[in-house]
């Protein structure tokens, strides 16, 4: 799906351009399209957006972080296990929302104050397979280096720190899937990026580590 093969050039590569305004999306199509590319499938809403990965595959998602239903975090667990690499471009500069974007499984970040040729660079490196951290973004995980948050649930996204509560109140994997409308295979993969992100050996002690009462 990169650019380095043959049979994926700039018109046939795929597109889902997830951001809650209608003016971003378009202006990012037009870029696209600019740049050889063809426009990409819009989609506003976290909903929008699963329901465009149920229909069809795409190469690049565009994502936003700030969506009117939820935070796009969540998406990319989703993004993810529809074998789609993300870009988050986003108004969020803060450190940790750059790292746990990172984290959670995201291949680039870029800020939307910065040009807009940082964006094609951060678009052309992902698809040659790279991980892209513009410039601005990366300076702002520099400040911080070092310094570990204090709260151990602090890189753990919206919907994981929902499951985590579940958790912590004794649900089961299948209880969980069915109060968050999601399978149980999402529930587990979930788990297994929690487990990574906090450091533990399984999801039997992530699940003591949240009855425990921690976070």
């Amino acid at each position: 799906m990169f650019l380095a093969d043959p049979f994926h050039t700039p018109a046939n590569l795929r597109f889902l351009l997830i951001d809650d305004h209608p003016a971003v999306r378009q202006g990012l199509n037009l870029l696209l399209e600019a740049n050889g590319y063809t426009p990409g499938v819009e989609a506003g809403t976290r909903v929008d957006a699963k329901a465009c990965l149920e229909q069809a595959a795409f190469d690049l998602a565009l994502l936003d972080l700030s969506l009117a239903d939820g935070s796009g975090l969540d998406l990319l667990v989703d993004l993810a296990e529809h074998g789609v690499r993300t870009l988050v471009y986003s108004m969020h500069e803060d450190p940790g929302t750059i790292d746990r974007a990172l984290r959670c499984g995201a291949n680039g970040y870029v800020t939307k104050r910065e040009p807009i040729g940082v964006l094609l660079e951060g678009i052309e490196g992902i698809l040659r397979g790279e991980c892209f951290v513009s410039a601005h973004a990366k300076s702002s995980l520099e400040e911080t280096a070092g310094s570990p948050a204090t709260d151990p649930l602090f890189l753990l996204s919206d919907q994981e720190r929902v499951i985590f509560s579940a958790m912590a109140r004794g649900e089961s994997n299948t209880e969980i899937a069915e109060s968050l409308g999601i399978s149980p295979r999402t529930v587990e993969t979930y788990l297994t990026r929690m487990v990574n992100k906090l450091g533990l050996s399984n999801v039997r002690s992530l699940r003591k580590f949240a009855i425990s009462g921690q976070g």
